[in-house]
């Protein structure tokens, strides 16, 4: 632990703190990801020999074959890392000496594993009362499906998030991106920070994604507790409002959000429709909830004369909420994204033969987002610095790793 630079507080808020990052694949790499770039020194501690399973994980083989594969080179730039075995004696005696200096540790591995291990966190804290321990878990920590192991597809399977995407023809259905790993990772980096304000330092935090996810459904989820509604699959329909959702126009799609009285007056004006403004079947937003897809019909007759980017424009400009149904390509090199500075790159990384482009995280801190100086690290990189300030030198790291600790 060191004390942080006042010249780089500001857009180093987590300057001078030590994360041990014992994680594999995403929620945990994710946590620690932010954690990293808010300022942290995020120590990443994995297998030797194979290290993190994302290293073999993404779209590319060649980079899979080699250690860095796109799922890893996503959510660790900027940490360094080390190989323990955690099952060797000599594995745990170091690990120990690792979180005597440390301020977090982050696991994802299931539950009782570390205890197994004789690793858990009472055990740790034991060696460092400071210490915030965070795990991560498919269903937390206790609890009738405490055994069970999770992905990110059974979470969202479990927690009804299946149930409500798509529509009556397609649902269930699988949201496109890891949901359930990222907004696990997001609650345990929420949670570490709030911690590391704890007055008292120390304490062990308990991440379930299937929990997570569920606060993240406030809305929909509320509709059944407090109004005794089932919340359903209703495709690109916003069920608070309408119109508003997405419709068909030349060339594409676009998501028109008129939510107020006040934007529903000016779409309507505005394509044409003031007549529907008087019609008791849409006067009110009671009405247009209920006749919700004659209204559609109405407006994408009128939408079919543009396209989704000429008509985001023009609403816009008139108050009314909207945006091209875009794809990823397409938004990454829009000015909107691109000038920003979400996206990271490195020109040179270890065991990769081509410069690497990563996502930051989506804030800024005085003006300025979050980033950080290193590359992705291969597998083992920081031994020598990392052991070394324990007092291994380079003959003690040969033997170690003749002995399979390292």
């Amino acid at each position: 632990m060191t004390d942080p630079d006042p010249n780089t507080a500001a857009a180093k808020p987590l300057a001078g703190i030590r994360v041990l990052d014992l994680t594999n694949v995403l929620a945990g790499p994710f946590a620690c990801h932010q954690l990293a770039h808010l300022g942290a020194e995020v120590i990443k501690v994995e297998a030797p020999g194979r290290g993190d399973l994302a290293r073999q994980l993404g779209a590319d083989p060649e980079l899979n074959a080699a250690g860095m594969g796109v799922s890893f080179l996503a959510q660790n730039a900027g940490k360094k890392s080390v190989t323990l075995n955690l099952k060797h004696p000599k594995g745990k005696k170091i690990l120990k000496a690792l979180v005597r200096g440390a301020d977090v540790l982050v696991e994802n591995f299931r539950p009782g594993v570390m205890e197994r291990l004789e690793l858990g966190p009472d055990v740790l804290r034991g060696e460092n009362p400071r210490l915030i321990y965070c795990a991560i878990s498919g269903y937390g920590q206790d609890g009738p499906w405490v055994d069970r192991p999770a992905y990110d597809q059974i979470v969202q399977g479990v927690s009804g998030v299946m149930s409500i995407t798509g529509d009556a023809d397609s649902a269930p259905l699988r949201v496109g991106y890891p949901m359930a790993d990222t907004i696990g990772g997001l609650t345990a980096a929420m949670a570490i920070c709030a911690a590391l304000n704890a007055p008292e330092r120390g304490c062990a935090i308990d991440v379930s994604m299937l929990e997570a996810v569920l606060a993240t459904m406030g809305w929909a989820v509320s509709n059944h507790l407090i109004a005794g509604v089932a919340p359903g699959a209703h495709g690109n329909e916003n069920t608070t409002s309408a119109p508003s959702g997405a419709f068909r126009c030349k060339g594409g799609l676009v998501n028109i959000a008129a939510n107020k009285d006040e934007q529903w007056q000016a779409l309507a004006r505005h394509l044409g429709l003031a007549a529907l403004l008087n019609d008791p079947d849409y006067a009110t937003r009671e009405a247009r909830k209920a006749n919700r897809y004659a209204l559609r019909d109405l407006i994408e007759a009128r939408l079919a004369a543009k396209s989704p980017r000429d008509w985001a424009r023009d609403l816009n400009a008139l108050g009314v909420p909207a945006g091209p149904v875009m794809e990823v390509p397409e938004v990454l090199d829009h000015p909107q994204i691109a000038d920003r500075g979400l996206v990271a790159g490195f020109e040179q990384v270890p065991g990769v033969d081509r410069p690497v482009r990563v996502l930051r995280p989506g804030l800024k801190l005085d003006g300025a987002p979050p980033s950080v100086d290193d590359p992705p690290p291969s597998l083992g990189a920081d031994a020598q610095e990392i052991y070394g300030a324990l007092g291994y030198d380079a003959a003690a790291l040969a033997d170690l790793k003749a002995e399979g600790v390292i």
